[in-house]
C-alpha cells in the first residue's frame, strides 16, 4: 500500500504544481519504500479550484495574524 505523508502545491513558470512525498508498505506493516516523491502540474480544473480556496485560506490565516 502506498501512503501520501507530505504534500505541497506551488506556483511556478508552468502553472500549479504539486510535489508529494510517500511512503509503502506491506500487509504486516513493513516499509519497502520511505519518502519517495512525485510531482505533476496540476491540470484538472476542479483540482485547480480546490486549491485555490487552500490558498486564499493560508492567505486569511496569515492576514489574520497567525
Amino acid at each position: 500500500m502506498k501512503k501520501v505523508t507530505s504534500l505541497t502545491v506551488f506556483n511556478d513558470a508552468i502553472g500549479m504544481r504539486m510535489s508529494a512525498s510517500f511512503s509503502e508498505i506491506d500487509e504486516s506493516g513493513k516499509v519497502i519504500a520511505d519518502n519517495k516523491r512525485f510531482d505533476r502540474v496540476i491540470t484538472d480544473q476542479t483540482a485547480l479550484k480546490n486549491v485555490q480556496k487552500m490558498m486564499e485560506f493560508a492567505q486569511e490565516l496569515l492576514d489574520s495574524g497567525v
